[in-house]
């Protein structure tokens, strides 16, 4: 059995974890022994329904219903834009101070490109890399990686859209070997009741170090 999973809510129909990062959500992206989805339901003893995912290097804020019927207006309230998502992200170079990203991303692997739309806006900027705060409207594939890629700004620690040399420096120098991504928040609507709710995720130590090390004000990432 895993280690448990940080439980930051968890009633009759939802349950709401801090998933670390290198973790996925479910199986069917690779074959992991340990994933979030079995985590969860080993840890309650009860099935789990995942509504939306996170990417395996993505550390943070991970929601699951406790039954399909419960699931079904959760996956509304994603698909509708209804939920307010907000990230931090540490990336290379210095990004204007705000803007909206709209930029159209695929759906899934090799999928066709459709509509997303990232909003964000910079808490830190350092010498060489920046700490921005990213809010995506839409939920596409790798979609705020994409997106801030295709700003010019890739995020540390990213294999896929980012550069290898950057990503050598933070493990060598700050001892980060991660995606520096963190879903910081998530707000939704009680899938029974319908009232509002936020949830918060910490920043994981290892991402802390690298922020502090940088210079970064603990004010940026630390505050509720």
């Amino acid at each position: 059995m895993s280690e448990p999973l940080p439980l930051l809510w968890c009633d009759e129909d939802l349950v709401v974890v801090d998933k670390p990062s290198g973790m996925l959500v479910h199986r069917g992206w690779d074959r992991d022994p340990v994933v979030a989805m079995t985590a969860v339901r080993d840890q309650l003893g009860r099935h789990v329904f995942p509504v939306h995912r996170l990417d395996r290097g993505t550390s943070g804020v991970l929601a699951f219903a406790l039954s399909s019927e419960m699931a079904a207006p959760l996956h509304r309230q994603f698909e509708e834009g209804a939920v307010r998502k907000v990230y931090l992200a540490l990336v290379r170079g210095v990004p204007p101070e705000q803007g909206v990203i709209d930029h159209p991303v695929p759906r899934a692997e090799e999928g066709p490109k459709v509509e997303a739309v990232t909003e964000y806006r910079r808490l830190f900027a350092g010498e060489r890399f920046s700490l921005v705060e990213a809010m995506p409207r839409t939920g596409r594939l790798h979609q705020i990686r994409r997106h801030l890629k295709h700003l010019g700004h890739p995020l540390v620690g990213d294999v896929n859209y980012g550069r290898g040399e950057i990503n050598r420096l933070f493990r060598e120098r700050y001892g980060l070997r991660r995606l520096a991504l963190h879903a910081r928040s998530l707000e939704l609507g009680h899938p029974r009741t319908g009232e509002r709710l936020r949830f918060q995720a910490p920043v994981p130590a290892d991402l802390c170090g690298a922020l502090r090390e940088l210079g970064c004000p603990e004010g940026h990432w630390a505050r509720a």
